[in-house]
């Protein structure tokens, strides 16, 4: 049974080096483990080791190149995603009170779920009550006019996941509407933008809550057409890899225009000159991903 017992910063230091890892300034390490903890840095090893023992070239420095690159990268994402998410909302929207009306968004009928449609609009309605005293355009419509809020307003109390959820259980001639805006125009559309919005849904939760990217492998895996697939490395079986962060990469370059996905890449490219120790091939990229992203 794995030993559980507390160890001092020290005695972390201790098992590390036991297992071949070089440490060249000690009170650098110790600061790190202390205010990034053991167990959350180990995750960011585990490519410079093998069977608990590190390779001979490893040094404490690799590891904290790795876990900072990945927090600049989940900071970088988030930027993005916070775009995609507000577009996302503006555009249901719109296409929304265009068909039912400013306040339509309050009437179950216009839902495919009930059940599902309750447990949104009940998160909202929390999410309203605790920021009522802080948002002035809540204030506005709750206190000064005494009216419901209108949705493009209300949208705003919704997550990434929510919208993707009510996007899911609006009528058909909705989502397509909201499909089309993102260039999705094929009968498959609407299913097509709920999926990607699912990812996005996945990617924003993980970098908000600080997970780890760094060769993580997903069950979820995005759906991608035949062009983006062909952008995928081939893992060592030699099939094509949609289990890393690559391929939702790729989705994020279908919502976003170009000009802002451009930035996005520049900015990751820019990380990469920073900490040229972190290989891409971790997070999917293939080594031509620069000229073919």
């Amino acid at each position: 049974m794995p030993d559980k017992s507390f160890k001092t910063i020290e005695e972390q230091l201790e098992i590390l080096r036991s297992r071949g890892l070089t440490i060249d300034d000690e009170d650098v390490a110790k600061e790190f483990l202390l205010w990034n903890n053991y167990y959350r840095v180990s995750g960011y090893s585990l490519t410079l080791r093998k069977n608990d023992i590190f390779y001979k070239s490893a040094v404490f420095q690799n590891i904290m190149d790795i876990y900072n690159f990945d927090h600049e990268l989940r900071h970088i994402l988030l930027q993005y995603l916070e775009v995609i998410e507000v577009q996302l909302k503006s555009v249901y929207a719109y296409e929304f009170t265009k068909a039912h009306g400013s306040t339509g968004y309050l009437d179950a009928s216009f839902f495919v779920n009930e059940a599902r449609y309750e447990e949104i609009i009940k998160k909202a309605e929390l999410q309203k009550s605790q920021r009522l005293p802080h948002e002035a355009y809540l204030k506005h419509f709750v206190n000064d006019l005494q009216q419901d809020i209108p949705l493009w307003a209300y949208v705003d109390l919704l997550t990434i996941s929510d919208i993707s959820f009510l996007y899911a259980i609006s009528e058909q001639p909705i989502k397509a509407a909201v499909a089309r805006t993102f260039g999705l125009t094929t009968d498959r559309g609407a299913s097509i933008l709920g999926s990607y919005m699912h990812s996005m849904t996945i990617i924003r939760n993980l970098c908000a809550h600080g997970s780890r990217l760094y060769n993580r492998l997903f069950e979820q895996k995005p759906s991608l057409n035949k062009a983006e697939k062909a952008l995928l490395m081939k893992n060592s079986r030699g099939e094509l890899d949609n289990a890393h962060l690559y391929g939702f990469l790729l989705i994020m370059r279908r919502i976003l225009s170009e000009s802002e996905f451009n930035g996005l890449k520049e900015s990751i490219i820019t990380l990469t000159k920073k900490y040229p120790f972190v290989r891409m091939d971790y997070y999917g990229f293939r080594s031509d991903w620069q000229q073919k992203l």
